[in-house]
Parts: C-alpha cells; sequence; structure tokens
C-alpha cells in the first residue's frame, strides 16, 4: 500500500475565487495573493516532509485516494466547558473556509508533485476539527484510508 501523509501548520485556508483585472481592452484573470502563498507553503510542506523522492509518486492514471483532517483553532473567548466540549470533537467548526475550498487549495498545489493531474483523486475523505495548535493533516493513499481519527 502507498501512502503519503504529511502536516501543513496553520489556520486551514481555502482557495480563493479568482480575480479579474482590466488591461487596455483584455481582462487578466489571477489568483488571489493570500491563495498563491498557501498553495507554496503546501508545496513546501509536501515536499520536506515526504522528501523529494515522493515527487510523481502516484504515477499515471493511479488512482489516489485522499483523506483530510482540517484543525481549526479554539477562539480565544471560548469558556472552559466549550473549550473541552471543542477539544473533545463534540463540537466541530461550522465556520468559514468551506471544506470543499479547504480541499482544491490543498490539492491543485500537488498536481505535478504527488501525482499528475487532480483528474487521479478518485475518493476523498474530510473533516473539519478543533485543536489548540491549528493546522492540516493530509494523506495520500493508493486505496481507501482505514486509520480512523489521525491523532
Amino acid at each position: 500500500m502507498k501512502l503519503l501523509t504529511f502536516q501543513v501548520p496553520g489556520e486551514p485556508t481555502g482557495k480563493g475565487r479568482p480575480r479579474f483585472r482590466h488591461a487596455g481592452s483584455y481582462v487578466q484573470t489571477y489568483t488571489p495573493a493570500k491563495t498563491r502563498s498557501y498553495e507554496a507553503l503546501v508545496q513546501t510542506c509536501f515536499s520536506g516532509q515526504c522528501g523529494r523522492d515522493a515527487e510523481g509518486y502516484f504515477g499515471d492514471g493511479e488512482p489516489v485516494y485522499v483523506t483530510v483532517y482540517a484543525y481549526y483553532g479554539i477562539p480565544k473567548s471560548a469558556p472552559k466547558k466549550r473549550r473541552a466540549a471543542m477539544l473533545a470533537g463534540e463540537e466541530q467548526p461550522t465556520k468559514k473556509p468551506d471544506l470543499d475550498n479547504v480541499l482544491k487549495a490543498l490539492l491543485d498545489p500537488l498536481v505535478g508533485l504527488a501525482f499528475s493531474d487532480d483528474s487521479q483523486v478518485v475518493g476523498m475523505d474530510a473533516i473539519k476539527l478543533y485543536s489548540e495548535d491549528p493546522h492540516v493533516t493530509v494523506i495520500l493513499s493508493d486505496s481507501p484510508y482505514e486509520g480512523g481519527k489521525e491523532q
């Protein structure tokens, strides 16, 4: 079984919508700076934690299953009882960014690194949780990941 795991530190970030600007009689499309910097961070974390040998790890046409644990920071204003419920998983984040945008921001920068095209992704499992250490854990495998809750 092929398995790659890496973490991206910091609050989970969603992929921003494309922006447009007029350049004379033309319209140019560009990606927001916040999205570009987060995608660069994802690439750096993947290469640093999985190693350069992981580049092209999943060959052309090989199916890829993605499991994502998005850990959001607990608000400073949360009372102790609510904080405990958040850490126990009894309360989950229902705030932005949307989980589908987080997945897009994580998978797009991996094209050309872990796999050649994001059409190779045949299955996804993702969950939003609270943590005192906000980060995102990404697990890539060639079969559905049965590891249970990530620690």
